[in-house]
């Protein structure tokens, strides 16, 4: 193990420990295995100056990352509502009484057609996401078709469906997955003001059955629920410090939808998001950083100032699930402006 030093906002040092990651095993485990960065050690780049943060974070982001170009996905619901878990945030809870209908698997012909219809508008990766605690055989068998024929369209594929028994990862690897979805949320002592159907270690759980099958990882979480900064700063430690961390680390901004239980939580400040990108970037230098729910909420200079921090990766289209998402145009016009390309 290697010791790296680096600046504190006092002007001293800290130590942080990282792992060599060149000998590690491909399937390699998704709890948090080594304290490569302590919450200590973040709470620390959330209390430097707003510049230095991002200089040191586009900094990491141009030693690994062209600093124009932003990874491209687009995310269809394929299974609506009627979920039997009780995420405070989530709209398609069965028992909150929201806008949002138990609707029923879409068929294959209507996400192949949105699949083609991403494609078109640049995207390069295509997420299919279903409202399920977790999938019954009877359900994973259709989604696995959809999966191949994603994958046969020229699209890396993204599968997002709750919580993973034995066996059904081996099954989406064999139908051509590449990333699968399946967020921490927040850090491990918030969790259960947000979430008691599932728990912490559920999730744990599910991302290695991921990782066993050399499925790429995609996990990050939700900030803006009410977390202290000390929380928001241990979810980023326990991405952080994941034996290999997740490939995709999509950063959501909480979307509040009326009838949740999180609906009515002050906002979280603008500036303190960007921080949280910044953060992420720092920590996890070559996972790309997804700005992903919340962005319709944000505008093009927030945005903008994700892009500088650090992230490279967006949700692109109309809808994110069920919540709004920036139209197609109005990403391309941010894009012009901004002379960032698409991959």
């Amino acid at each position: 193990m290697e010791q790296h030093t680096s600046a504190t906002a006092c002007g001293t040092e800290m130590q942080t420990s990282v792992i060599n990651l060149d000998g590690l095993k491909p399937a390699a485990s998704c709890h948090p295995t080594v304290e490569r960065w302590r919450v200590a050690d973040i709470m620390a780049l959330f209390e430097l100056p707003f510049n230095d943060l991002l200089h040191r974070a586009h900094t990491v982001h141009r030693e690994h990352f062209d600093p124009n170009a932003v990874q491209v996905s687009t995310l269809l619901s394929i299974k609506t509502g009627g979920c039997s878990e009780d995420c405070g945030y989530c709209p398609q809870a069965a028992r909150y009484h929201t806008e949002v209908e138990n609707e029923p698997l879409m068929q294959l012909d209507d996400v192949l057609a949105a699949a083609k219809a991403a494609k078109e508008s640049g995207a390069s990766r295509f997420c299919m996401g279903a409202a399920w605690r977790g999938p019954k055989q009877r359900d994973l068998e259709p989604v696995l078709k959809m999966i191949s024929e994603v994958k046969a369209m020229g699209l890396q594929t993204c599968a997002t469906l709750g919580m993973l028994k034995d066996g059904q990862a081996e099954q989406l690897k064999e139908a051509g997955l590449d990333y699968y979805n399946h967020n921490l949320d927040t850090a491990p002592e918030f969790y259960g003001d947000v979430i008691t159907t599932r728990t912490y270690q559920d999730r744990l759980d599910t991302l290695d059955r991921v990782r066993s099958m050399n499925i790429n990882v995609c996990s990050g979480g939700i900030i803006g629920m009410g977390e202290t900064r000390a929380q928001r700063a241990g979810l980023i430690a326990q991405l952080a410090n994941m034996e290999q961390p997740p490939e995709s680390v999509p950063i959501n901004l909480l979307t509040q939808v009326e009838g949740t239980p999180l609906h009515g939580t002050d906002p979280l400040d603008p500036l303190e998001f960007v921080r949280t990108i910044a953060i992420a970037r720092i920590t996890m230098p070559t996972s790309f950083v997804r700005l992903s729910a919340g962005r319709q909420s944000m505008g093009e200079a927030v945005q903008t100032l994700c892009f500088h921090a650090g992230a490279n990766s967006i949700f692109y289209g109309e809808k994110l699930l069920t919540t709004g998402n920036p139209e197609v145009e109005s990403d391309n016009a941010l894009f012009a402006k901004l002379g960032l390309k698409k991959i």
